[in-house]
């Protein structure tokens, strides 16, 4: 599969946190690209590359980890574009902040202002990704939105 990345929307904010006891922490590449979710006759669903994105789009971003090195697990921090409404990762186990980056933890358990988030109030992704998943030195992270 080819990955084309849509250059007004690279992730080139995605940090990377190392997370290991072992002294040769692992070191970590990341690349991602965005597609939109195409629906044709009805129900048959498709994904094309980002050339151009519109109000109300669906996108799907797929960030690609490799490790190059070292040893132990890892998290990868995302923000979020302003211009992209969260929707939903293929991971369970994502944490969410809805302050920045400040605060994390999951959908529907954090609260702004007295009420509880919704997937629009999203402004960082994470995922930790546990030393014998880095171990295969490569993985792949997938989540949506919707373009504001």
């Amino acid at each position: 599969m080819k990955f084309y990345i849509w250059a007004g929307y690279a992730m080139t904010g995605i940090a990377i946190s190392l997370t290991s006891a072992a002294s040769a922490q692992p070191a970590i590449a990341t690349d991602s690209a965005v597609f939109v979710e195409r629906i044709e006759n009805g129900s048959q669903r498709s994904l094309e590359p980002a050339n151009r994105l519109s109000r109300g789009d669906r996108v799907v971003t797929i960030v690609n980890w490799y490790r190059m090195g070292g040893d132990g697990g890892f998290t990868i921090t995302n923000p979020l574009p302003r211009a992209i409404a969260y929707q939903g990762s293929a991971r369970d186990d994502q944490e969410v902040s809805v302050d920045g980056g400040r605060t994390w933890g999951k959908l529907g358990t954090l609260r702004i202002a007295g009420r509880l988030a919704s997937p629009e109030d999203v402004t960082h992704m994470r995922w930790r990704v546990p030393a014998g998943t880095a171990a295969r030195g490569q993985g792949r992270i997938a989540y949506s939105g919707i373009v504001r």
